[in-house]
C-alpha cells in the first residue's frame, strides 16, 4: 500500500512539473455582476469568481516565476556577455507577463468593489 501511495505521489509530482512547463493565461470571469440590479446571490457568486480569478492568477504568476527561473537556469555562462543579454531578455518577458496578469487581477478587482459600493448604497437600510 505504502508503494502504491509512494508511485502516486511521485506521478502527480512529475506530472505537476510538467504542468510548469507551459504556462496558462487563466481566463477572468465572464461577467461581473451590476450592483444596481444584482441581487445578493449574485455579488456572492461574482466575489468567488473574483477570488477564483485571483487565485489562478496567483498560480500563473507562480507558474511564470518557475519558468523563468528554469530557463535562466539554463543559459551557458561561459560566454558572460552572451549570458547576460540572454538573461536580460528573460527577465524582460518574465516581467511583462507577470506585471500584465496582476494588472488585469487589479483591475477587475477594482470593477468588483466599485459594484459592491453600488449594491450596498441600493440597499442600504
Amino acid at each position: 500500500m505504502k508503494r502504491s501511495v509512494s508511485v502516486l505521489f511521485l506521478a502527480a509530482a512529475l506530472a505537476g512539473a510538467e504542468a510548469h512547463a507551459a504556462c496558462t493565461h487563466p481566463m477572468p470571469p465572464g461577467k461581473i455582476p451590476d450592483g444596481a440590479t444584482a441581487s445578493k446571490q449574485d455579488m456572492i457568486n461574482g466575489m468567488m469568481a473574483v477570488r477564483a480569478f485571483d487565485q489562478a492568477i496567483k498560480a500563473y504568476t507562480d507558474c511564470l516565476k518557475l519558468e523563468h527561473d528554469t530557463a535562466v537556469s539554463k543559459i551557458d555562462p561561459t560566454d558572460a556577455s552572451k549570458a547576460k543579454t540572454e538573461k536580460g531578455q528573460l527577465d524582460n518577458v518574465w516581467a511583462k507577463k507577470n506585471d500584465a496578469a496582476v494588472d488585469e487581477d487589479s483591475a477587475l478587482a477594482k470593477q468588483f468593489n466599485d459594484q459592491v459600493k453600488v449594491y450596498k448604497e441600493k440597499n442600504k437600510s
